[in-house]
């Protein structure tokens, strides 16, 4: 017997035997799936990206300058995983940056200030991040509050103790424990950070998770249809609340990359990273409704937005028209997306 919880989304088997095959395939012209839409369509945007910048720079297509772009995302791709479980729930996230930031101040105050060993100064400020994504999913799933309310107010909330406890003072003489992760080592002549190689350490495992598990199989049964889920059996707030929880230790991992990265704790960092990991995870084609996407699709998405920018940067583009070319693709990306839901 098949396990419902795998069953592709829109999909629904018949007691009495197989299902019968969907209008197009009797009219002799198949469709191309919503799903499939999803997932070549960010690979084909990334190369389109490519090919363009290509032949507007010389320099794009230099390993220099992919390692800057792999460097450039690292945070945001890591923002993006956890950004990604909660969107796979119906659910959104507006308060990762913050986050962040909250959770990179903590750990190097700690670590300078209170003089406190930077290993459990580490591991206090990625718990500091994990409680706000307990905060998020209590009040979600204990009060049916929506997402979108929730994490704007944790977004004001970790804004503003990330510069009552810094003072507004940025932190730096931080010890190398705290900035190892933003060295790098080189491999043919191009340097690489440590930090990149954790965050694609960071995707390899949430897909795994997410392909691989049943807590994985659960979530996208969460987001496809809760009260379906909870007829299953399956804890949905329980689940729910794990997912927050999960997205705030993935924030506290970026709050140390983003300390490698800048070698100081710097209290306004991270205040628009949440709408650029809305971004990537959009352009990577997980739907805004829930129970569809991809985690490999999301880091497609970051390195576009990489990619994006690092091009129109090497063609001499002012950053006002960067930002209005990613929210014009942003746009694109959702009604691609409306238009996918439609065909599945």
């Amino acid at each position: 017997m098949s396990d419902p919880q795998t069953q592709p989304s829109g999909q629904v088997a018949t007691a009495g035997g197989p299902s019968e095959p969907p209008a197009s395939t009797k009219r002799g012209r198949p469709k191309v799936s919503g799903d499939r839409i999803a997932q070549l369509g960010p690979l084909i945007a990334l190369i389109v990206a490519c090919i363009f910048f290509a032949t507007q720079s010389d320099r794009f297509l230099t390993l220099g300058n992919f390692s800057l772009i792999l460097q450039q995302v690292m945070v945001i791709g890591t923002l993006a995983v956890g950004q990604t479980l909660i969107i796979l729930t119906a659910g959104i996230d507006l308060s990762c940056g913050t986050v962040m930031a909250f959770g990179s101040i903590v750990m190097t105050k700690l670590a300078v200030i209170s003089g406190v060993p930077p290993v459990l100064a580490i591991l206090i400020g990625i718990g500091a991040c994990a409680a706000f994504g307990f905060i998020n999913g209590a009040l979600v799933t204990g009060l049916s509050l929506p997402p979108f309310i929730v994490t704007l107010g944790t977004f004001n909330i970790a804004y503003a103790l990330t510069h009552i406890y810094s003072e507004d003072e940025t932190i730096s003489g931080l010890p190398s424990v705290m900035t190892a992760l933003g060295t790098s080592f080189r491999i043919g002549g191009t340097a690489f950070t440590y930090g990149t190689l954790v965050t694609l350490a960071l995707f390899a495992g949430v897909w795994f998770m997410l392909s691989q598990t049943t807590w994985g199989r659960r979530l996208f049964a969460l987001g496809d249809n809760p009260e379906a889920t909870r007829l299953m059996g399956i804890p949905v707030k329980k689940q729910l609340l794990m997912v927050y929880v999960v997205a705030g230790v993935i924030y506290g991992i970026a709050a140390l990359l983003l300390v490698g990265r800048l070698n100081v704790g710097d209290p306004n960092a991270g205040l628009t990273d949440n709408l650029d990991a809305i971004t990537a995870v959009v352009l990577g084609g997980t739907s805004l409704f829930g129970g569809r996407g991809t985690i490999i699709g999301t880091l497609i998405g970051a390195l576009i937005v990489g990619v994006l920018r690092d091009g129109l940067v090497l063609m001499g583009v002012q950053s006002i028209y960067q930002v209005l070319i990613t929210g014009i693709l942003v746009i694109v990306a959702v009604s691609v997306d409306q238009l996918a839901r439609k065909r599945i």
